[in-house]
């Protein structure tokens, strides 16, 4: 099952319309998204990970607790470093009503990272995830609006949420398996019932056609778009207007000229350098690469993609969180990499000899697209 069919399901419980928008909510099994994060697994990030603010923070009845109510300084060969989160605090803050939230767990946290990731390749848009663990009775944040598109995954325990438009208002239960999908902009709040309620949310950041004309706009103006406007200008408006229009018309025809396969290029080199990459494993694949054999076998690394780009006599190989070049001529074996989630170097035989096939794949394995199968 793919990262949005397993977020969205295949048949909403309801759909409420809100406008041009809907909400709607999701009943898988109550084991369903326990897998990507539990209170067991909170308790081992809380207790064992030496976590810092901002990766946690804490709230209750709407107001965000100060960091200095949960965090110590402490040593660590020979500096000192702040924002420790104290584990025994948040345990008491917690038990006095607080919600403890885990941000940006997709950096950290794996099977987190795996599902934003492979989420983040079908949609082409930056994705988050938090998790929110409230005690019974107690909630963290007033009625609010996010900005951004949400996906809300209970994992533990009950949470009543409230979803609100104008005077149009709705209450979900959510329980464990549960999903509900929160488009921009909905106000909504919640609250955990008799016991303590753990969920994740799985927020998109969307890629706007406003950031993309402007950044494209961006790259026409030339350097001497920084030169300061001349002195006294605001008392010579019609020869300040002369040189505004001579600068106007000098961008409408570098846009004229701007060509969309340039921008569709730039857009999507952009977003195939930016994402996180994941890593779980990768020493164990250094220790062992000296070993790689025409027989190994390599897999995709989860969330890892490929994209070939022409370069003159190189190749430009974009690797999710960064770009390689390499010479022109290995694009048919890249090729056959980029379109297999396994393989073995003796399967590139037919376009590389066995010396060169091998050079290729651990390097794919160094730059981490690829790991070794155990």
């Amino acid at each position: 099952m793919d990262a949005l069919t397993r977020l969205s399901g295949d048949a909403p419980t309801f759909v409420e319309t809100v406008g041009a928008r809907a909400v709607s909510v999701h009943r898988g099994g109550a084991d369903a998204f326990g897998d990507l994060l539990d209170v067991e697994d909170v308790d081992t990030l809380l207790t064992t990970h030496a976590l810092r603010t901002p990766a946690v923070r804490l709230a209750r009845d709407g107001a965000v607790l100060a960091s200095s109510g949960y965090t110590r300084d402490a040593r660590i060969g020979g500096v000192s470093v702040g924002g420790l989160v104290d584990a025994g605090k948040v345990l008491d803050l917690f038990s006095a009503g607080a919600t403890v939230i885990f941000q940006a767990l997709h950096r950290y946290w794996h099977p987190l990272a795996a599902l934003v990731g492979e989420l983040e390749q079908q949609l082409g848009h930056p994705c988050q995830a938090n998790a929110y663990l409230t005690p019974g009775g107690a909630q963290g944040f007033a009625r609010h609006r996010d900005t951004h598109d949400v996906f809300v995954l209970q994992t533990h325990g009950d949470k009543l949420w409230e979803v609100v438009e104008e005077s149009r208002s709705r209450e979900v239960l959510m329980q464990p398996g549960m999903a509900m999908y929160l488009p921009t902009g909905i106000p909504h709040s919640a609250r955990a019932q008799s016991g303590a309620s753990l969920h994740v949310t799985v927020g998109i950041n969307p890629v706007t056609w406003r950031s993309v004309l402007q950044r494209a706009v961006a790259d026409l103006l030339t350097a001497g778009a920084d030169e300061p406007l001349p002195a006294g200008y605001h008392r010579e408006p019609a020869e300040f207007g002369r040189a505004v229009d001579r600068r106007l018309a000098d961008l409408c025809e570098r846009l004229a000229g701007l060509e969309p396969e340039t921008i569709v290029t730039s857009e999507v080199a952009r977003f195939q350098t930016s994402r996180e990459p994941l890593l779980r494993g990768g020493l164990r694949d250094r220790v062992d690469l000296p070993a790689l054999e025409d027989a190994t076998l390599l897999r995709r690394r989860p969330g890892a993609v490929i994209e070939l780009v022409p370069a003159a006599d190189r190749l430009r190989v974009l690797l999710g969180d960064r770009e390689m070049r390499v010479p022109a001529r290995l694009h048919s074996a890249l090729a056959y990499v980029a379109e297999h989630d396994e393989l073995r170097p003796s399967d590139l035989a037919a376009v590389l000899d066995q010396q060169s096939r091998l050079v290729l794949v651990r390097r794919l394995v160094r730059e981490g697209l690829l790991e070794v199968a155990r």
